[in-house]
């Protein structure tokens, strides 16, 4: 049992219960240290980033914040320049806003690098065998036409990309515009009203305060557990990357110690569970993960998994509704079936009750404070004009308003664009379903940590289809359907960091300027060494063929005469969506969470659950693990106050040491990819 503190200990447990002092005043962390942080990302790993996106397909993002700031922190030190925790805040959102996913106008494959990424993409998709007959039908600016030389020179030095370029840079501006502007608000309502616990985002804030004792040379207990995360993080690294890293440029065969990124147990069990998907993840961070995630919230998750998968799937087997499953497939084409024939549908229904259940608790809690301030009592949350005292709030109309123009913004762009699309869609889109898929997207991260069930599979195709359109124009077309609840990541770390929210902001507006160009000058030299894809970049060349076919099989599906290929299309979305399963999702969601609110039961229970049916069990096995150990054998070991402060540090730090270990084999793997396609 867990030790009751004494008199003179009382201050010293209050220590590990907040991040920051909870006097100290928000300050700016954008200056020119942040803005330099930016030019060696963009500069330096940015061109990492593109080149391990086409030879693998993976992301620099996530290892490259870590190893951004502990480099500038070792710079700092040298210069004798003290970082503040601000402004290692700031930087470490520079590294991940600079090495994301790029903004892409179709619905092709993921593109690192920036958004020039996405016109390689479409440059490859127009000269696609997919693309073939159809070529014709994508507008200039989308790619220019195939006459056009500019796929001879492999270059964007052409007036013919002036379109696509501006169209492009038209879409960054208003997406960005938006995401600020209504994810401001959404972190208002769940934070400011709700009062969410937003599990994961002391991860970020207390490793960052952590590495700011360090800079500061008064390294105490977060450093010492920032650095005990950053060993294991890199002994497990040395085993889980380095080695299949190392292997592949030394060896003929990849050596893996640990099959990536799971044990797949599918196989074995298909015979007893027909249908059934289970295995054991091997990536150490997901127990990692448990002892920082809400205890009922992983309880839920690993109900919700292991209950969809091993129990509700072999029934749902046997009373045929699972029919495109095969006793020969695995994890992953089993779950590709399952989800077409049941779950996809399914989930739709439950993320409804997640919705409707949000807007219960905003308009009862806003009642209650109402109610409670009538007869002069103390409320629990807070209104939407209680604004903490230098945090840069604004009122709230003025970000509304913001958004509301940037939704305007989008809906003339595709008019202008696509003018036989029928507005009325755009207008659903735009100011309808994204603040609410943004709403539930954003309660999911405050309750859960993550997303879960925060958009509905094909709406877009749906309303295509629907709508009765004929072309491919709107297949590109910067449909305003976008989740703007993500955002309430960065402003829940800023303010646990008392970091102003302007630092934010400005981030953000020089990120984008500075993206923008850097993609342009990357791009442009790695296309002009040569195609892409080619051999020299095995991950597109094997999958971006298929990512082509499957884009352009919606494409065909509304071209004229269209009555085939529509009628084609319909079928298909049929097929994948269901509305008598959409009803059974949103009974069974409902019915199981008046259950649990009647039985007084913990709601995060439910809000795990929910997540827990698109999880894959592989991974919360060891999520689940991780809660366990950390409630029933760490929080009574140290102390539930010293452990809740323990365990997103320890997280932080395992990040932060796979980061190191993973950003040095890929520095090793690209130097000796370069030297092998020297010719002598």
């Amino acid at each position: 049992m867990a030790t009751e503190p004494k008199d003179g200990e009382q201050e010293d447990i209050a220590q590990y219960e907040s991040i920051m002092p909870e006097d100290a005043p928000y300050e700016d962390g954008f200056n020119m240290k942040t803005i330099w942080a930016m030019m060696f990302v963009g500069i330096v790993m940015l061109p990492g980033a593109i080149y391990l996106g086409l030879v693998t397909g993976q992301s620099m993002a996530g290892a490259s914040e870590w190893v951004t700031i502990i480099l500038f922190l070792e710079i700092a030190k040298r210069s004798f320049v003290r970082l503040k925790t601000q402004e290692l805040i700031v930087i470490y959102w520079v590294a991940g806003g600079l090495l994301g996913i790029g903004v892409r106008l179709g619905s092709g494959a993921h593109m690192y690098g920036g958004p020039f990424g996405g016109l390689i993409w479409d440059q490859f998709l127009i000269q696609s065998p997919a693309a073939k007959g159809v070529a014709r039908y994508i507008p200039d600016w989308v790619v220019p036409p195939l006459d056009v030389p500019v796929y001879a020179e492999r270059t964007f030095v052409h007036s013919a990309w002036i379109k696509p370029v501006l169209v492009l840079f038209a879409v960054i501006v208003l997406l960005r515009t938006a995401q600020l502007a209504f994810g401001y608000v959404m972190y208002r309502v769940t934070n400011d009203i709700e009062k969410l616990p937003f599990p994961l985002e002391p991860v970020q804030a207390r490793g960052a305060t952590a590495l700011a004792e360090t800079s500061a040379k008064q390294e105490g207990w977060r450093w010492r557990v920032f650095s005990t995360g950053t060993c294991i993080g890199l002994i497990w690294g040395l085993l889980y990357v380095v080695v299949p890293t190392m292997s592949s440029i030394f060896l003929t065969d990849t050596v893996q110690i640990l099959p990536i990124p799971f044990i797949d147990f599918t196989a074995e069990i298909k015979t007893l569970l027909p249908t059934a998907v289970f295995g054991l993840g091997t990536d150490l961070g997901h127990l990692l993960v448990g002892f920082v995630l809400p205890f009922y919230v992983v309880v839920g998750q690993f109900a919700g998994a292991i209950l969809s998968n091993l129990v509700v799937n072999p029934t749902l087997y046997r009373y045929g509704i699972l029919q495109r499953w095969s006793e020969g497939m695995t994890a992953i084409p089993t779950r590709i079936s399952n989800t077409f024939d049941f779950w996809l549908s399914f989930g739709i229904g439950m993320a409804f009750v997640v919705a409707f259940t949000g807007f219960y608790m905003v308009i009862k809690t806003l009642r209650e404070q109402r109610r409670d301030r009538k007869v002069g009592k103390q409320v629990v949350g807070a209104r939407l004009e209680d604004l903490p005292e230098g945090r840069g709030d604004v009122k709230m109309v003025y970000p509304l308003a913001l958004w509301a123009i940037a939704t305007v913004g989008f809906i003339a762009l595709c008019r202008v664009l696509v003018p036989d699309f029928h507005w009325v869609w755009v207008v659903f889109f735009g100011f309808i379903y994204s603040p609410i898929s943004s709403y539930i997207g954003a309660r999911m991260i405050g309750l859960t940590g993550s997303p879960y069930g925060a958009s509905i599979p094909f709406l877009k195709e749906s309303a295509i289809f629907l709508s009765g359109y004929q072309g491919a124009a709107i297949w590109f077309a910067p449909l305003p359907l976008h989740d703007y609840g993500l955002m309430v990541r960065p402003f829940k770390q800023m303010e646990l960091t008392k970091t102003k929210f302007g630092s934010y902001i400005k981030m953000v507006a020089i990120t984008t300027v500075v993206i923008f160009i850097c993609s342009f000058v990357f791009w442009e030299f790695i296309w002009r060494l040569g195609p892409i894809p080619s051999s020299t970049y095995p991950f597109v060349q094997m999958m971006w063929p298929f990512e082509a076919t499957m884009q352009m099989m919606w494409i065909k599906s509304t071209l004229p005469p269209g009555e085939v290929q529509g009628a084609v299309g319909l079928k298909l979305l049929e097929e994948f969506v269901r509305p008598w399963y959409i009803l059974a999702g949103f009974v069974v969601g409902g019915a199981m969470y008046m259950v649990l609110s009647a039985l007084k039961a913990p709601t995060l229970v439910f809000f795990g659950f929910v997540g827990g049916l698109s999880q894959w069990p592989h991974f919360v096995l060891l999520m689940f693990a991780g809660a366990m150990l950390g409630r029933f054998y760490f929080a009574k070991r140290f102390g539930t106050a010293k452990w809740n402060a323990y365990a997103p540090i320890l997280l932080a730090g395992y990040s932060c040491g796979m980061g190191l270990i993973a950003m040095t084999s890929i520095a090793v793997a690209l130097i000796s990819k370069a030297v092998s396609q020297v010719v002598f």
